[in-house]
């Protein structure tokens, strides 16, 4: 199979009648997202040509995700957009994708003006009347290869321009039949999705669901700021798989959840885009005994994710948890500052990923493309495309790879080479501290430390000062409520940058 679409129909032929998607308002039977995905995708597809950007412009909800089956449907590709997005973020996306059709509601219509969007737009409601030209859709099907773009996800450029991800349909076939098959799961299971349709996170919740029938179980943003009601909202649907950025499933431990209710419904916790604080993963083991947890790690460029670690052990004072082993159809590798492979343990490198399910790479962009992607003879002899993923690892002497920090996040400090990282690392240990956020000022002048927990300031100095060099300790050290978060669910640097450049 080399379209999406042939998955979702195998779907719909063995489960028609059971729950494809839900939220807290709405669900749809897996014909039923079929059928409105024809809809939908009609309406689409008589306003674009094959191979198109759509860029859909409403929040999660099953009509959302009815819109993105409905464009590949139509023959084009989506790019999700939050309705919460500045005008001129926005505005950068559509420079960068020149789209012939966005699908929102009446309300974002203002929004796409502000940002300059002059071209076609249809209104979701509409679209999703539409009558199916089931010849219209057939002829586009058949204009599909596996190698057609089947999404864009949005990151942020180092130059502050938003480079687009253009991901295709073969390369998420091949992970998500991975990622379904080691993980176990399948038409019982009912996946709690955690991320934004505009975050790669949820490409795992939305596809394993696809390909084996699972339901998907849409949590509501609002419902992260308040624990009860998010345990609440688990519970009662019954989720029993959970695929989280680490800063979403820390809200609930932190904050103490699970004093007031456990989800024993969850039989698997999957997470990713931040290291998880030992003490936040040992209080979920503590609430969840039978349940596995995997770490997963990987960049957007390479769809999902590239390596895995099932924890059998929380990592102890001085220990590390591994970000795993490559999954199948991977080649993950590490790069010295000269541009040589790295093989001997506890050898810092970059990591570099090859094989299945490299991202074509950034749309319209082939600088940045080819400053990324790169080639090189594999060792056994072959050209291979790989990606440079900006991220320093190390292997273990048990064989696995260890996460060692962004090369984003390792700055100059007072002439020391500093991986805020490890910072956090030592700080996350603390009793009485229950996750933690370092950062330096603009001006790399002043170096601080964020924290929720009960641990005191000078305590926390102490401790730090028996554990790493003095220059490494922070001059600052706030105690917060709640750290900030992303739209993405991962702690907020640079908003911690600016109230540290706030208060001084």
């Amino acid at each position: 199979m080399k379209n999406i679409l042939e998955y979702l129909e195998r779907t719909v032929e063995k489960y028609p009648g059971r729950t494809a998607v839900e939220d807290d308002k709405e669900s749809l039977t897996w014909k039923g997202l079929a059928d409105l995905s024809r809809r939908i995708g009609t309406a689409a597809g008589k306003r674009i040509a094959s191979g198109d950007p759509v860029v859909i412009l409403a929040p999660k909800s099953p009509l959302a995700l009815a819109a993105m089956f409905g464009v590949v449907y139509g023959g084009g590709f989506y790019v999700n957009g939050d309705p919460a997005l500045p005008p001129r973020r926005l505005k950068e996306i559509f420079r960068v994708l020149q789209p012939k059709l966005v699908l929102l509601r009446p309300e974002e219509i203002p929004l796409i003006r502000q940002a300059g969007y002059t071209g076609d737009y249809c209104l979701l409601h509409e679209a999703a009347e539409e009558e199916p030209d089931l010849e219209l859709l057939e002829r586009r099907r058949k204009e599909s290869r596996g190698e057609d773009i089947l999404y864009g996800i949005f990151t942020s450029g180092s130059t502050g321009t938003p480079k687009g991800i253009a991901v295709s349909h073969q390369a998420v076939i091949d992970f998500i039949t991975h990622f379904t098959e080691i993980f176990g799961i399948d038409e019982k299971d009912r996946i709690g999705n955690q991320a934004p349709f505009d975050f790669d996170v949820s490409v795992k919740d939305i596809y394993s669901a696809v390909m084996t029938g699972a339901a998907l179980v849409l949590i509501p943003r609002h419902l992260f700021s308040v624990p009860a009601a998010l345990l609440d909202y688990i519970c009662e649907k019954k989720a029993t798989v959970l695929i989280w950025a680490v800063s979403a499933l820390t809200l609930i431990s932190s904050l103490g959840g699970f004093k007031y209710r456990i989800p024993s419904d969850v039989r698997k916790v999957m997470f990713s885009g931040e290291v998880m604080p030992s003490n936040q993963l040992a209080c979920w083991q503590q609430a969840l005994p039978e349940t596995e947890f995997v770490n997963l790690y990987g960049p957007t460029e390479i769809t999902c994710n590239c390596t895995y670690h099932p924890v059998q052990k929380v990592p102890g004072e001085g220990e590390k948890l591994p970000i795993g082993r490559a999954f199948p159809g991977r080649r993950v590798f590490l790069l010295s500052e000269e541009g040589g492979e790295i093989r001997e343990p506890e050898q810092t490198g970059e990591i570099c990923v090859a094989g299945e399910s490299l991202s074509l790479g950034y749309y319209h962009d082939p600088q940045e493309t080819e400053k990324s992607f790169q080639e090189r003879i594999s060792p056994e002899g072959k050209r291979e495309r790989y990606y440079k993923t900006g991220d320093m690892g190390y292997l273990g002497k048990d064989g696995n790879l260890y996460f060692s920090g962004r090369r984003d996040f390792q700055i100059k400090f007072n002439g020391h080479r500093i991986e805020l990282e490890e910072m956090e690392r030592v700080l996350d240990r603390m009793p009485g501290i229950e996750k933690s956020c370092c950062v330096t000022d603009q001006r790399k002048t002043c170096l601080a430390a964020f924290y929720m927990g009960e641990a005191d300031p000078g305590e926390i100095r102490l401790w730090m000062k028996k554990r790493l060099p003095g220059y490494m300790v922070p001059r600052k050290i706030f105690q917060t409520e709640r750290l900030p978060l992303t739209k993405n669910g991962k702690t907020d640097r640079g908003a911690l940058q600016k109230r540290l450049e706030g208060r001084r």
